[in-house]
């Protein structure tokens, strides 16, 4: 299982990579393997809103399907566009190519709550 150093992480299982005043948002190598293999993915609309822990989007796989929570508030200014027409991508390569939204940040402070890689590793590590 992957836990990319460069990355901050959620209780929720997604990732954040943090670029000026936007982070790129996805779900982790543990979500998907939780998942197992997934077949449906909603992504909101550029230029919608959210509040940090309200859901932006929903991942459906063979198993369940999950809310997709924001890690942040703020602004929706890309979607990955070629995620609802290839989901099991996010299976494949959950840290490149299956990002899911990049939010322009609404207040920087809400990163401080969020783990690094070695907290997220030892939070999964007490979830299994």
């Amino acid at each position: 299982m992957e836990f990319p150093e460069e990355l901050k992480y959620t209780e929720d299982h997604e990732w954040l990579l943090v670029e000026d005043d936007v982070v790129t948002v996805g779900i982790t190598d543990f979500a998907q393997d939780s998942l197992g293999d997934v077949v449906f993915v909603e992504l909101p609309e550029v230029g919608r809103q959210f509040e940090a822990g309200k859901p932006f989007g929903v991942v459906e796989s063979v198993k369940a399907v999950s809310d997709v929570y924001a890690p942040i508030s703020g602004e929706v200014v890309e979607i990955n566009e070629e995620l609802p027409d290839a989901p099991e991508v996010l299976n494949t390569s959950p840290y490149e190519d299956a990002w899911m939204v990049k939010l322009r940040i609404s207040d920087a402070q809400e990163l401080e709550g969020l783990m690094d890689a070695d907290a997220y590793r030892t939070f999964v590590e007490e979830q299994e």
